[in-house]
Formats: C-alpha cells, sequence, structure tokens
C-alpha cells in the first residue's frame, strides 16, 4: 500500500526568518557554489521560503553581499603584541585573507562601502592604531579608509575569478607569464626605464608587496597633511 503523505500540520515548523540566519544560509551557498549563485532567490530557496520575505530583513542583494563580509571579518582584532606598524600589517593581511579566501566578494566590496558593526570596528582598529603611532587624527581618518581600500583592492586583483566575471577565462599563469615576458622584451629606446629595471619590477612575492604597499601607504599618511575643508555632509 502507499505510504500516506504527512500533513502539513505534522511536518517540523520551520524556524523563524532573522538577519542572522539569513546571512548565515548565504555565507553556506558562498562557500559551495561561489558568491554569484548567492542572489536572493536562490537565499530564499535554501531557507525554504519567497524571495518577498527575505526583503523585510535585507533591502537587495548588495546589502546581501555586506551582511556576508561583516558576518565574515567578525573574529578579526588586533594582535596584542608587536609594535603598532607590524600590528597595522598583521589586521589588513588577515583582513584580505578573508576577502582571498571568497573570490567575488573583494570585487564587491570595493563598492559596497561596508557599514555594519563588525566592519566599522575593523575600521576602528585600523585608526586607533595609527593614532597610537602618532598620526594626527584627521590624517588617520582618512588614512584607514585608504589603508582598508588598498587591501580590498589587492584582494579583488589576486582573487580567482568567478565562473560568471567576464574575465574567468584568463589563465592567471599565462596571464603572469605574458606579463614577464612583455616586461622581460621590452625596448631598450621605447621603454628605457622598463628594460633597465625588469628585476626590480617583477620581484617579490604578492605578501611582500602587499606588506611594502601597507608600509608605505602608513609613511605617506603620517607625512601628508589633508588641508582638511569643513563642510557639511549630505
Amino acid at each position: 500500500m502507499p505510504t500516506p503523505s504527512r500533513s502539513r500540520r505534522e511536518r517540523p515548523a520551520k524556524p523563524a526568518l532573522s538577519r542572522e540566519g539569513i546571512i548565515a544560509a548565504t555565507i553556506e551557498i558562498v562557500r559551495a557554489e561561489g558568491l554569484e549563485k548567492a542572489t536572493m532567490r536562490r537565499v530564499a530557496q535554501a531557507l525554504d521560503t519567497g524571495p518577498s520575505a527575505l526583503y523585510v530583513y535585507v533591502a537587495n542583494t548588495a546589502e546581501l553581499h555586506g551582511g556576508v563580509l561583516d558576518e565574515l571579518v567578525r573574529t578579526l582584532d588586533v594582535a596584542p603584541d608587536g609594535d603598532w606598524q607590524d600590528r597595522l600589517v598583521a589586521l589588513l593581511r588577515d583582513y584580505a585573507d578573508v576577502l582571498f579566501a571568497f573570490p567575488g566578494l573583494a570585487r564587491s566590496a570595493l563598492v559596497l562601502r561596508p557599514s555594519g558593526p563588525n566592519s566599522l570596528r575593523i575600521f576602528d582598529r585600523v585608526l586607533g592604531l595609527l593614532i597610537d603611532g602618532g598620526v594626527d587624527p584627521a590624517r588617520a581618518a582618512w588614512g584607514a579608509d585608504l589603508l582598508l581600500q588598498n587591501a580590498t583592492a589587492a584582494a579583488a586583483e589576486h582573487s580567482t575569478p568567478s565562473p560568471s566575471d567576464i574575465d574567468a577565462s584568463v589563465d592567471d599563469e599565462a596571464a603572469w607569464e605574458g606579463l614577464v615576458r612583455a616586461v622581460r622584451t621590452a625596448d631598450p629606446k621605447e621603454l628605457p626605464s622598463i628594460a633597465e629595471h625588469a628585476d626590480a619590477i617583477l620581484a617579490g612575492a604578492p605578501t611582500e608587496r602587499m606588506t611594502w604597499s601597507i608600509r608605505a601607504l602608513i609613511a605617506g599618511i603620517a607625512a601628508t597633511p589633508t588641508s582638511l575643508i569643513h563642510h557639511e555632509l549630505p
């Protein structure tokens, strides 16, 4: 005999929707399928509900992805030991590592301008370390933004493209070999500086270059006045 179907009343109740639950489900999708698959419709499907139900908690896909980033950086904080610059470099590299681990998220973060509580905490820590290092607060405020943008851009540049990216067909190794070949074979008459300094141009692992860029930015932030013009924000 056919097994009688269970009535709707006998089925276990679905857990109540919440912003936290929506973000958690989205992270699972990002881990398994990639950021490009984490749409409102796909998340709603995973939660066995309709997309319209999600809009009560999340305004759009951009806010959803911003919430994912904010949750992923929740555990990041400043190391207790080391001088202020070493601790700042470590924090920014940890932040970039989160983005490296989730291809596509770094590129989204470049335009998201994350403002969740954990993202603001990271900004606060970067700002505080700059001020602790003797950087004028006005410079430190702009500098913290610049440092986080730099870390995000570095991760976006070096992250593996997702299948939906327009450049996903590009082979990273082949692209690097092409760049090396172009630099090594530069015409000394047309490109004299590149031809003479090819070794310096190609030197350094990505982590070394990122650490250098952070320290170079710190030095510039400390030395460059903001010429701050007071104006009312919109």
